[in-house]
């Protein structure tokens, strides 16, 4: 059965290594000409998330390419002392198996881990669809036509497969009200273990480095007023836009939107958006990870989401011996909570990273101090959030697939 996965950035290549196990012929067709080195930011890979990886044997190589950030130290607008928090004391908190990892990284690993049993094709895109009862007749950019029995769309919250399958971004795209920036510098404050920033009203900025990064990372998380009027590939309206709603924060800022903006050897903008659609497959196309239910980059656990989708897809599909009519909706029964979770817990995730008010920002000093003194279960008591909150993605049970398809079952039962 042969099987085409539109992206080969964190989703596509752990469908593909799940699909391949499986069986299933796989091809993978990337749009950018070469693996992605982008610059990338930091990701978390939660309980589920980890499981999975470990389930793939790279555990060890992504536990020796984290990030290592230990410590957060943040000043409020008001330009006095930093407020500094362990990391670990708020990541035990949310999680009990945890890694932060830089995506480029990530993404290298699981290329890595699929580009001998997979078929990749880098710089080309899918241009044209069509479906009848036996398959998929795909037309490529490049000018090639070849003929699959599934297509998944794993090509991100722009993505194309989903326009072609299911109609333009916008009918099904919810903007929930900030914007995130992140640019590639030179590491000009030693960073290596933290993350410094500043935080004011509607907007914030960090800067962090890495265990295993030569430069650092610039970051930045706004809320304006209204969406803003801009196209997603318009690198210098971008910059525009950032210049001008950080325009008076203090801190590293004016450094960072003058001469480290301009010389930034990669720079990354974007809505913070979620992806919101009643049903993410139709006949013989499917979507993973953001490009069916992103829950809204840097806010909602989305890396986590995208792994367990792309896992539970390709399991469903082993599971069902190929029939798509049967693992399209079992898939999206499975993790159907699990991405109405995550869309609500981001949502106010993004009224919390970015304080709305003074008050707001006061309420965040405050969280900061009590992470730092207050013991972990106490913490975990305190937010009353459970399983529908801060620990949602500890609270995912993942069936092992490899049991065979009359035997797929919750690990553990």
């Amino acid at each position: 059965m042969r099987i085409l996965v539109s992206g080969a950035s964190i989703a596509g290549p752990v469908l593909a290594y799940w699909l391949d196990r499986y069986g299933f012929a796989v091809t993978v067709v990337e749009r950018a000409p070469r693996l992605r080195k982008a610059g990338g930011h930091a990701v978390d890979l939660f309980r589920p998330a980890m499981d999975i990886v470990d389930r793939m044997g790279l555990l060890d190589q992504i536990r020796q390419r984290q990030t290592g950030t230990q410590w957060l130290s943040f000043r409020t607008g008001d330009g006095g002392r930093p407020h500094e928090m362990e990391v670990g004391r708020l990541v035990r908190v949310v999680s009990d198996r945890h890694a932060e990892i830089m995506r480029d990284d990530l993404g290298e690993i699981l290329h890595e881990a699929t580009r001998h049993g997979v078929e990749y094709l880098f710089g080309d895109s899918v241009a044209t669809m069509t479906e009848d009862s036996g398959g998929v007749d795909v037309t490529f950019d490049g000018g090639a036509a070849r003929r699959f029995d599934l297509v998944i769309g794993a090509d991100g919250l722009h993505s194309n497969v989903r326009r072609l399958a299911f109609g333009a971004e916008s009918r099904f795209s919810t903007w929930i009200g900030a914007y995130l920036a992140v640019m590639s510098i030179p590491n000009y404050l030693g960073l290596r273990d933290r993350m410094e920033g500043i935080a004011g009203v509607d907007r914030m900025a960090g800067v962090y480095g890495g265990a295993h990064m030569d430069d650092a990372r610039a970051l930045f998380m706004f809320r304006p007023a209204a969406e803003l009027d801009y196209h997603h590939r318009d690198v210098e309206r971008q910059k525009e836009l950032l210049r001008r709603h950080f325009a008076g924060l203090g801190w590293e800022v004016p450094r960072l939107l003058g001469e480290e903006l301009e010389r930034a050897s990669t720079f990354y903008f974007d809505s913070i958006t979620q992806i919101r659609m009643d049903s993410w497959s139709r006949g013989r196309v499917s979507l993973a990870g953001d490009a069916g239910y992103c829950p809204g980059p840097a806010v909602g656990g989305s890396t986590s989401l995208a792994v367990v989708g792309a896992y539970v897809l390709a399991g469903e599909l082993a599971a069902a011996g190929g029939d798509h009519a049967r693992a399209f909706p079992a898939y999206e029964r499975e993790i159907g909570d699990y991405v109405r979770r995550s869309r609500t817990f981001a949502v106010g995730a993004a009224r919390r990273l970015i304080p709305g008010s003074r008050t707001a920002l006061w309420g965040m000093v405050q969280g900061i101090r009590m992470v730092n003194r207050v013991p972990t279960p106490v913490l975990r008591a305190l937010t009353g959030l459970g399983g529908r909150g801060v620990r949602m993605h500890d609270r995912v049970e993942l069936k092992d697939y490899t049991r065979g398809p009359a035997t797929a079952r919750r690990a553990g039962a």
